[in-house]
């Protein structure tokens, strides 16, 4: 005996309703244990691989990769039980065919049924029936029965239109020009249908948008190399062939690729990370009321102070860099103004004021912009605070942040100076009252003692949640950051 068990998608992070099929770790047949990993999975916050709660062999699996679906839907089913009791996989997937179609002929019956399949036309012609529309056709007997009488061109030029197209997939193309039947005139609808398959293109496996497009790209399809299953023409490799197309001359129309042989227009689904980021800034940008102030600071003493402890033994093994020295200096200075590092609870109609920071850093990453937190940074030294801070970003790049990590965060940090960019107006994260926007440190002209010096300089800009930080508030606390980064000792009067 042998059992089929299902394994349906788990909430592997807090309150995720769905997840993307990223690739397989298995295939069917594949033998496999608990815990072997079996799947790559992409939520709104991560990739996660996960393991396999069943040991025996992959039934199916029954999502393809780039599916998103919701939690709880089977996305694998394991087949227990001795190996010698197990049917071959071919099967499987065959049951799930739908009655009458080509493959679901080997549904398993009753006890002692015979698994004989139905009558179904020969390999060359089911395989022409299940592309109807991406080649030429083999008989228009076959899409419309018609009796064997003569055709009277004059009477029935709908008919002769028929016999035409007959005509025409009778021969091979190839290498012997068809000879138009001496016929009437045909409708404008006829002459586009006897017209539309090029001999040369004839016996290309190709969709009907995927014709389309060449046509509207002016790519013949019999130079173009399949790539699809079946070596069939794809969408892409239409597109790359019209990138090798040359320039149009000036004023014609454009129908080529895009810039570096690219296609003019590529469509990216809005899922994962991206889908999560475009509802989160918009929840926040329409519920909390932001306020942004800025700020010019000299930071050229922070600048010394950084460049003089990359050479000591303490921070020999570390990347020390700004961004670290204005994380700590926000640590110090919120416990100055503790109502930047509060939450709006609307359901208790309260003000959360919170006693300890978890310190988030916004990461562009190749799936977009991640924005996983410190836990506990304001309990961090400087030292810490930087080897967090590089952890945190390589993990991110990777696509690699655990759920946890990116839930909890009380206040945030976006470096847009690491772009070359002096400032911006950052949107608060989903429940975080503040984030402080890190501008690009230049050296530029400062008045110092009636004196024009040059000096390193940057910008802050802190956007904050005006229900819950009056301006006041939230200028001393941006006047207390400025004033550590522009003499970093001012932080042992406070600490």
């Amino acid at each position: 005996m042998s059992d089929v068990s299902q394994f349906k998608l788990p909430d592997v992070g807090e309150g995720l309703t769905e997840a993307e099929i990223v690739s397989w770790k298995v295939k069917v047949g594949d033998t496999i244990k608990v815990n072997d990993v079996i799947v790559e999975i992409e939520t709104a916050k991560s990739l996660v691989e996960l393991p396999s709660p069943y040991g025996g062999i992959v039934d199916g699996l029954l999502v393809e990769e780039g599916q998103t679906v919701p939690v709880g839907t089977p996305i694998i089913a394991v087949r227990s039980g001795s190996a010698g009791a197990a049917p071959p996989a071919e099967p499987a997937v065959e049951q799930r065919a739908e009655p009458g179609e080509p493959g679901s002929a080997g549904v398993v019956g009753g006890p002692g049924e015979d698994m004989v399949p139905p009558p179904v036309p020969a390999e060359p012609e089911e395989r022409q029936a299940v592309l109807v529309g991406y080649g030429p056709r083999s008989t228009t007997a076959r899409r419309r029965p018609r009796k064997h009488t003569p055709i009277d061109p004059a009477a029935a030029p709908a008919e002769a239109s028929a016999a035409l197209t007959a005509a025409f997939n009778a021969v091979d193309h190839s290498e012997v020009a068809v000879a138009e039947p001496d016929t009437p005139p045909l409708r404008q609808d006829q002459r586009v249908e006897a017209a539309e398959p090029a001999p040369a293109a004839a016996g290309v496996l190709a969709k009907p948008p995927v014709r389309k497009l060449a046509k509207d790209l002016g790519v013949d399809l019999s130079t173009v190399v399949p790539s699809g299953p079946g070596r069939t023409v794809t969408r892409a490799d239409v597109e790359g062939k019209a990138g090798e197309a040359p320039t149009k001359a000036v004023g014609a129309r454009t129908t080529g690729a895009g810039w570096d042989g690219q296609p003019r227009e590529e469509r990216i689904p809005i899922r994962s990370v991206r889908k999560a980021t475009a509802a989160a800034v918009v929840q926040s940008a329409f519920t909390a009321p932001h306020v942004t102030e800025f700020v010019t600071v000299d930071v050229t003493r922070t600048m010394r102070l950084v460049r003089r402890l990359r050479e000591s033994r303490e921070f020999r093994d570390v990347r020390l860099s700004p961004l670290a020295v204005l994380a700590r200096a926000m640590c110090i200075a919120v416990r100055r103004t503790p109502e930047v590092n509060a939450r709006w609870d609307a359901q208790a109609g309260a003000i959360v004021v919170q006693r300890y920071v978890n310190l988030g850093i916004a990461a562009a990453t190749p799936r977009g912009l991640v924005v996983p937190n410190i836990k506990d940074a304001d309990q961090l030294s400087l030292r810490d605070l930087a080897i967090a801070i590089n952890s945190l970003a390589a993990t991110a790049r990777e696509g690699r942040t655990a759920p946890p990590d990116m839930t909890a965060g009380t206040m945030s940090i976006t470096n847009v100076g690491v772009f070359g960019v002096d400032t911006g107006t950052p949107i608060l994260p989903p429940g975080e009252s503040a984030i402080m926007a890190f501008g690009a440190v230049r050296k530029q002209p400062w008045v110092q003692g009636n004196k024009v010096r040059p000096r390193w300089v940057t910008t802050l800009a802190l956007s904050f949640d005006h229900r819950l930080v009056d301006g006041e508030q939230g200028s001393r606390f941006l006047a207390d950051v400025a004033a550590i980064l522009e003499d970093p000792a001012q932080a042992l009067v406070w600490v």
